[in-house]
Order: structure tokens, then C-alpha cells, then sequence
């Protein structure tokens, strides 16, 4: 009897931690997402060069502070929820 209480301590203690870790990953992910956009302004001159434009300095920074933009609003959005 003893030791099923132990089996059932120790599965839960792993499943607890399991969980825990899981819930700190994904905080620290959006964290560093929100922080450090993978999208650079040096992407967005290339992928306008790839699609036949030629793109100014002010669109350019346009785009990025739009899409920058658009990414905290979603963070936000999503921390209401």
C-alpha cells in the first residue's frame, strides 16, 4: 500500500514538472519573440527585391514598423485572453 503512494507521488511530481516546464518555455518564447522580431528590415528590402520592386528606404521602414507594429498588437491581444 505504501508503495503505490509513492508510484502515484512520483508520477504526479513528474507530470507537475512536466507541465510547469512547458507553461516556462512558452512564456519565454513569446517573450523573446516579442523582443527580438525575426523579420528585419534587411528581409523585407530582400523579399521586395525577389518580387520585382525596388523598394525605398521609407517604405521599407513602413513595412517593418507596420508588421512590428501588428506583432504587439496580437501580443497583447493575447495576454487579454
Amino acid at each position: 500500500m505504501n508503495t503505490v503512494i509513492w508510484v502515484i507521488l512520483v508520477i504526479a511530481a513528474f507530470a507537475g514538472g512536466f507541465f510547469a516546464g512547458a507553461y516556462t518555455l512558452r512564456k519565454q518564447v513569446e517573450k523573446d519573440f516579442g523582443e527580438h522580431p525575426r523579420l528585419t528590415p534587411d528581409a523585407i528590402r530582400e523579399m521586395m527585391s525577389q518580387s520585382g520592386q525596388k523598394p525605398s528606404e521609407a517604405r521599407i521602414q513602413q513595412v517593418y514598423r507596420n508588421i512590428i507594429k501588428q506583432q504587439k498588437e496580437a501580443a497583447a491581444k493575447a495576454k487579454k485572453k
